[in-house]
């Protein structure tokens, strides 16, 4: 039994695959980070090897080893260093190229592949155009577009996008035992990416570090240019500044909703009323431009953009707003 949360359509589809005996040499899926990416990546794989009657099972050995990432015929590449080398995508070729060992395919999942060089995605491209046999690649990524065009069009894509606030909601409850108020929260905090709700959940240190990056953007809007600045500089040091980004465009986003009537809609429910008053001064068009500098910023940060000057660029564009 598929125990992904959400993305049922994209199930549907891999199991007809698996079912009918149609599966693509390679998949490509796309979406969000968090969003559940590698963990379906994983599932698919054990599903490919499963020996159960319904795969994929959860409890057979192929599963079970697949699950604990010790299968011999599945293997996981991601980013070392911030990218995916080429000397990763040639050890996973020579492992490919191997018979099974146990199971009855050998699959190769990368994980995150904008992340790869342009070494390494050619490399990879000569594997997609002669996939060896009983071979299945699937490479995750946020979005299709950062890949090349060659590499695309040689996988079948599944776009996966954002799971449900009431299902994300309800799976942190009734999996989880989480109590309802915090699970709520964490669900409208989220933004869909249920891998973020999870950690959320199983690490407190992922709350207090959105404590931490609240704190920190009510501080930046008070200060002038040079504060800001050193602010971009200290922050590019941050080893999840996208994290960061995401985080803040929810408050934008929020402030753009309070400035709309629309305050049901807000995810930071837990600081509804700083919100207020920052929505106040700041005004529909100062959220909306900065709710959209942060989209920007965050997809210039997938593309290598030098991410202290854009830090810069985009924390010098904020309206300053007075202290609460």
């Amino acid at each position: 039994m598929w125990q992904t949360i959400g993305h049922e359509w994209a199930i549907a589809l891999l199991q007809r695959a698996i079912e009918t005996g149609r599966v693509a040499h390679a998949y490509l899926f796309t979406g969000p980070a968090n969003v559940g990416k590698t963990h379906l990546a994983k599932e698919m794989a054990a599903a490919l090897n499963c020996t159960g009657d319904i795969p994929p099972c959860g409890s057979c050995r192929a599963c079970l080893k697949t699950a604990r990432g010790t299968h011999p015929d599945v293997f996981l590449v991601e980013s070392g260093n911030g990218s995916i080398k080429i000397d990763q995508i040639r050890q996973l070729q020579r492992q490919l190229a191997l018979s099974p060992y146990e199971g009855r395919q050998r699959i190769g999942i990368i994980a995150d592949f904008q992340a790869a060089t342009v070494e390494a995605a050619n490399a990879l491209l000569k594997t997609l155009e002669e996939p060896p046999s009983r071979v299945v690649l699937i490479l995750t990524a946020i979005d299709a577009s950062l890949l090349l065009p060659t590499i695309v069009s040689r996988c079948q894509v599944l776009p996966l996008r954002g799971v449900p606030r009431q299902q994300i909601e309800s799976a942190l409850i009734d999996r989880w035992h989480e109590r309802p108020d915090l699970a709520r929260l964490l669900s409208k905090v989220s933004g869909g990416r249920i891998g973020w709700a999870i950690s959320a959940t199983e690490d407190p240190s992922v709350l207090a570090g959105r404590q931490r990056s609240i704190k920190e953007l009510q501080s930046l809007l008070r200060e002038g240019r040079a504060a800001r600045i050193q602010g971009a500089e200290r922050l590019s040091r941050h080893g999840d500044v996208a994290g960061v980004l995401r985080l803040w465009q929810t408050w934008w986003r929020d402030m753009m909703l309070i400035c709309t009537g629309c305050e049901e809609l807000v995810v930071n429910i837990d600081r509804l009323d700083t919100l207020r008053e920052q929505a106040s001064q700041c005004g529909l068009a100062s959220a909306k431009m900065a709710t959209r500098g942060t989209e920007v910023a965050l997809l210039q940060m997938e593309q290598n953009v030098n991410a202290r000057l854009l830090l810069e660029v985009l924390l010098l564009s904020w309206k300053r707003i007075r202290p609460i």
